[in-house]
């Protein structure tokens, strides 16, 4: 279900203002998740819904300010109304929309990408550490077929959350030698004042200098055609 719409954001859709959507419900249970109410519904209250009556109108009284639109979670592509959504948005606005995604359904992914502008996608590890990444939740296969999916794509970005004992430069060197150049790769910070589990809760994070470092090694093996560090 959709849970809310949220101001503007400068960094969720890139280079353009845009408002957030999120969707209710995960499929993963990724520990250092720093929405957990979004991966647990059931944290919060049934009156926290939006109708897409509801989210439309939020977005054109926006009209003139916002340029586009981000759906995020959770897992968007969880949710059935998904790809009606999208459709009532491009109907009633002229807003670009993007899709964030954790990459598990490929089958729905093929679904909306003729209705998006921007698909983003999150990368949680190396293919060896993606079960402890997605609590034992993810299939790397499906994975891997839906960045197949997304690279034959005009835009979109893989991203990944440096997250200590999930995730190091060693694993993104590896998961981006395996996939193949990407055109925008977008390393994250990893804030740990609310996650999922509490044993990554307020667990100290990556020094600045260590993302700056991979982002410096990942250009030079040309992995990228862009690569950035989003705080």
């Amino acid at each position: 279900m959709i849970r809310s719409l949220t101001g503007t954001s400068l960094i969720e859709y890139p280079g353009k203002l845009s408002s957030i959507i999120f969707i209710s419900g995960c499929n993963l249970l990724c520990p250092f998740c720093h929405n957990p109410e979004l991966v647990r519904p059931d944290m919060l209250d049934e009156e926290f819904r939006l109708t897409h009556e509801e989210v439309i109108e939020e977005l054109i009284l926006r009209d003139g300010f916002i340029e586009a639109v981000t759906i995020t979670g959770g897992e968007p592509l969880l949710y059935g109304g998904i790809v009606d959504l999208i459709q009532s948005i491009k109907f009633e606005t002229c807003l670009s929309v993007k899709v964030d995604t954790n990459g598990t359904q490929p089958r729905e992914l093929k679904e909306v990408l003729h209705h998006t502008d921007y698909i983003a996608m999150d990368l949680k590890s190396s293919p060896s550490k993606y079960l402890k990444a997605t609590g034992e939740k993810a299939v790397f296969s499906d994975i891997r077929e839906s960045i197949g999916i997304i690279m034959s794509l005009p835009a979109y970005e893989f991203r990944t959350t440096m997250v200590p004992g999930i995730v190091d430069r060693d694993d993104v060197i590896e998961l981006l030698r395996e996939i193949g150049k990407v055109k925008r790769y977008v390393l994250q910070n990893f804030h740990s004042h609310k996650t999922l589990s509490a044993d990554f809760r307020d667990m100290p994070t990556y020094p600045k200098g260590y993302l700056e470092d991979t982002v410096s090694i990942i250009r030079d093996m040309n992995l990228a055609e862009e690569v950035v560090i989003r705080p």
